[in-house]
């Protein structure tokens, strides 16, 4: 289905009865991140798998802001009258859920987030190196997004003040540090750091997600 939002045509799926939940994917990437999540969920909730502007089947753009992707997540909340969502995110789309938290502290019902980042530093240095010579060959301005944002800061991360669900690999690209520094800005939020996993390996298409959101959801959601 399409929704117009903030002057972009956005693109998302419905799916499920039940507490609505909200899904956002990483850069680059679509709804179909979360194809092996979706029926798990669909079975509790009321699912919207969004595709964030300029990805997937949503508009193109020529550039790319986390505080415009999440506007556009708080619009689509308003515009389908949307009560207390929770809401996951996994890399980009966790930015994404971390901003508008912190901007509309009440917006959400709960927040989980995968495999994010306050500050481009918060990414491992061979990441970032990687991404320099990625640009510098495509000039990708979705790269270029990386290399700028997010530059969340303490005090905003102070402002989210529903229960908090962080993720991340043991193996994940962002470092460790940084997700600790996450989960200890959050009031009460919860951490957990996965054995073995890197940044993509238990959410991308992947069983493993569901069973760790499902209490989370479940215990949190309107």
């Amino acid at each position: 289905m399409y929704i117009q939002l903030n002057g972009q045509v956005i693109y998302y799926e419905k799916s499920g009865e039940g507490s609505p939940v909200i899904l956002v994917h990483g850069n680059g990437e679509t709804h179909a991140t979360f194809d092996v999540l979706i029926p798990e969920l669909s079975k509790k909730h009321t699912v919207y798998a969004l595709d964030s502007r300029g990805h997937g089947k949503s508009a193109t753009v020529s550039e790319y802001h986390y505080a415009d992707m999440a506007e556009d997540v708080v619009a689509f909340v308003q515009a389908l009258d949307l009560v207390k969502p929770a809401f996951y995110g996994f890399s980009d789309g966790g930015i994404i859920g971390l901003i508008a938290a912190s901007k509309y502290p009440t917006l959400f019902s709960a927040l989980a987030i995968s495999g994010a980042n306050l500050t481009p530093a918060g990414c491992k240095l061979s990441e970032r190196l990687l991404d320099h010579l990625r640009y510098m060959k495509t000039k990708n301005p979705l790269i270029k997004l990386m290399m700028k944002e997010p530059n969340i800061t303490k005090a905003e991360l102070s402002k989210i003040t529903i229960p908090t669900l962080i993720l991340a690999g043991s193996k994940d690209l962002i470092k460790k540090s940084e997700t600790k520094r996450i989960a200890s800005g959050i009031p009460d939020a919860t951490l957990k750091i996965l054995p073995g996993e890197d940044h993509f390996s238990y959410v991308v298409k992947s069983p493993k997600l569901f069973p760790l959101l499902d209490d989370f959801f479940s215990a949190h959601c309107y």
